[in-house]
């Protein structure tokens, strides 16, 4: 068993105290830094054990400690609750999702070394990752105990603290069970007995740990009966359990097998993972991922539900400086072990990913990564609802870095899994957050290309969780749900390993008109259009956009004519011709244009940008002046929104020119307020919230009034 196996508060304080009580002399070194977290270390040889004790006024959530460029971790143990994770720069991070240290309590945290250290570096921080203190342990070695003379010195087995359990906590007779001890003498001879007959024997490793598998009798009688563990000096230790019938036992031949699945065999940097399996009900499994130097970075532990199934709590994100190369992961649950294996490669050029997997609401979300150098990204961020909530066109610098937030409201953005999409030289990646809870992987469809011969056959990109079974369906221009394939109008489709999966899809018999693709499972629903059949340069080409004046940052809704069912290019590009964005489009089958795809960057310079639209060698172009400037003040419009089961029919607000946080009050004719919203405005002084109409809003006009740190301004709207 591993010695930096998360293991109960008793248990490895037993373990500390044995360590300490076997030395006899303790050497206590406190930190050099003095302030709101104090620090004590203990040392013998390359093992040292670090107490931090909370002695000031803040939640104490995470420690991270490191050394010096001489030495390397070489293993960890910490309390119940806390788990630990090693980077590849040798930092070992502490956290827990449900433990903190509060003013006045302490946490032990026990590691090796390769060698004796000569200092340990540590940083307590508050659960905003804020530093609370900083520090570092001077690690000494313990004096030995001079033996006595003409006597020999042995540690016992069986110690003070000694604890030890069994698994399955109600045994029955004939089954196979898992024994586990801490606190025990280090490297000692153990044996396992039921009442006076003993069944196993075994080794402690030298932390003084064990963990063991052993089938109970099947002679043994259905019955409270005494677990014993007896160390060499018949010191024992008792565990007293009732057990049941043999009949109620699961058939050796029925055992749930260990597994693990959601991993896939190739990764790359930010890649989003939820890694789930198999083991024995009412379990538990340990997880150590092995670096291709084959040095463990990092380990998780999971339990079992009574079914078998187990999960990793939060899923994990690949750092953006993994390194590349294979991978392993050993698992085990104590009676069996397993390894999987997978690469970590370098074919994406969008590496991105959120600063932490959940944030609370009210909190900024951050997103960090790199790009694809000197070329711009466009980046769209949406709510659990599908609803852009900020988007952006961002000129990448020569180191391809890239930052990008978004500041949520508490209880008016949406709870749930956040998708930013990242767009850059034709490629595509979904990156996800979670708002106030740890995010789940969506179904996404993508296809190919946009438009199609009918001799074609559409290649679908499906993307989810790992094995998930989803339903594909098509829907054909006139509304009518279209036959796939052998007289079915639905298919379903099972998710790779890897959470991903590719579906052919024959066109023939497919006229011409757009199609919407939807797949779904459960609850869960993502679609896409494509076209079959368009034609480009047919017909003459007449676009214009709604407005004559934008604001950086603001998106532009393109109308116009062409002849129906056609393929059509739009490019937007800047006062000095550079095209910011190409998008490919088509007419309907009335031949009209509508597209909001483009929009200016939020760095967009004043001057006049120009929009093209090309279909074959007919064209036209529209001229669009953007305004840097905020002399017209604060503005608010309204807008019909959308409507959505459940939630109703919504408008939407918009509101440019803004300075800080916006203050927005709807009121009736007669002055009652209806509902107060408050919104940060993002750099381009922009914000566009939609709002849900209340079921039991009455017919008439509103006013929305709208202020921020220096203006006011309002409009008014109907309810119909």
């Amino acid at each position: 068993m591993m010695w930096f196996e998360i293991m109960s508060k008793s248990s490895i304080r037993g373990a500390f105290l044995s360590i300490i009580l076997c030395l006899t002399v303790t050497i206590i070194i406190p930190a050099y830094a003095e302030g709101t977290v104090d620090a004590k270390s203990f040392s013998f040889e390359e093992t040292t054990i670090i107490e931090f004790t909370n002695t000031g006024n803040t939640d104490v959530s995470a420690f991270r400690i490191w050394l010096g460029s001489d030495n390397n971790f070489k293993s960890f143990k910490t309390e119940s609750g806390w788990i630990g994770e090693k980077t590849p720069q040798g930092v070992i991070i502490f956290t827990s999702s449900l433990e903190v240290v509060k003013p006045g309590e302490s946490i032990k945290i026990g590691i090796k070394t390769e060698k004796i250290s000569s200092g340990i570096n540590w940083k307590a921080l508050d659960k905003n990752d804020q530093q609370i203190e900083i520090g570092k342990t001077i690690a000494g070695e313990l004096p030995k105990p001079e033996p006595k003379s003409n006597t020999t010195v042995s540690e016992a087995g069986i110690l003070e603290n000694s604890i030890f359990r069994v698994i399955p906590e109600k045994p029955n007779v004939g089954s196979t069970i898992r024994v586990t001890g801490d606190g025990f003498g280090k490297s000692q001879e153990l044996d396992f007995l039921i009442n006076d007959k003993k069944i196993s024997g075994f080794t402690t490793d030298d932390m003084g740990y064990f963990i063991t598998t052993v089938k109970i009798p099947e002679n043994i009688n259905p019955d409270r009966v005494e677990f014993i563990i007896k160390d060499k000096e018949n010191q024992e230790k008792k565990l007293s359990l009732r057990l049941g019938d043999s009949n109620n036992r699961i058939p050796e031949s029925d055992d749930i097998r260990l597994t693990i699945g959601g991993i896939p065999e190739i990764l790359h940097r930010t890649d989003f993972v939820e890694v789930s399996g198999t083991a024995q009900p009412n379990s538990g499994i340990t997880a150590s991922v092995k670096d291709p130097d084959g040095k463990i970075i990092n380990t998780r532990t999971a339990k079992t539900d009574s079914k078998g199934n187990w999960k990793i709590a939060e899923p994990i994100i690949i750092p953006l400086d993994a390194p590349f190369g294979r991978y392993s992961a050993i698992i085990s649950d104590g009676r069996e072990e397993i390894t999987t294996t997978w690469m970590i490669e370098t074919s994406k050029v969008i590496l991105i990913k959120p600063i932490t997997l959940k944030f609370n609401p009210g909190e900024t979300m951050k997103f960090n990564g790199t790009v694809l150098p000197n070329k711009t990204l466009e980046l769209i961020l949406e709510d659990p609802l599908g609803e852009e909530k900020i988007s952006d066109i961002i000129e990448i610098d020569e180191t391809g870095n890239v930052e990008f937030e978004y500041p949520t409201i508490a209880n008016v953005d949406k709870e749930g899994t956040w998708t930013l999409i990242a767009e850059q030289d034709g490629k595509r990646e979904f990156i996800y957050a979670g708002l106030g809870e740890i995010p789940s992987i969506p179904i996404n469809i993508e296809f190919d290309k946009l438009n199609y011969k009918s001799t074609e056959t559409a290649k679908i990109s499906l993307s989810g969780k790992p094995s998930d079974k989803v339903t594909l369906l098509i829907i054909d221009p006139s509304d009518k749900t279209k036959i796939i394939e052998e007289g079915k109008s639905s298919v379903s489709i099972t998710l790779g390993q890897d959470g991903r999966k590719t579906y052919n899809l024959a066109l023939s018999g497919y006229a011409s008109g757009a199609y919407t693709a939807v797949v779904n499972k459960g609850a869960s629903k993502s679609s896409e259009i494509f076209t079959v059949g368009l034609q480009t340069g047919s017909g003459a080409i007449k676009i214009g956009s709604t407005k004559l004046e934008y604001r950086p940052g603001e998106p532009i809704l393109i109308l116009g004519d062409t002849k129906e069912n056609s393929i059509l290019t739009i490019t937007l590009s800047d006062p000095d011709g550079t095209v910011w964005k190409t998008e490919e489009i088509f007419s309907d089958k009335n031949g009209k244009i509508a597209d909001d795809s483009l929009r200016l960057p939020s760095s967009a310079v004043s001057g006049i940008w120009k929009v093209n639209a090309k279909s074959g060698s007919n064209f036209d172009n529209i001229e669009i002046e953007v305004i840097t400037s905020k002399e017209e003040g604060l503005t608010v419009t309204v807008e019909q929104g959308i409507e959505i089961s459940g939630f109703g029919k919504s408008l939407n607000f918009k509101v440019i020119n803004a300075e800080q946080t916006v203050k927005m009050v709807i009121q009736d004719s007669n002055g009652k307020i209806i509902d107060t919203l408050t919104f940060p405005s993002n750099k381009a002084g922009e914000i566009k919230q939609p709002w849900f109409i209340p079921k039991d809003m009455v017919p008439g006009t509103y006013t929305i009034k709208v202020t921020d740190a220096r203006n006011t301004d309002e409009t008014t709207f109907t309810i119909k």
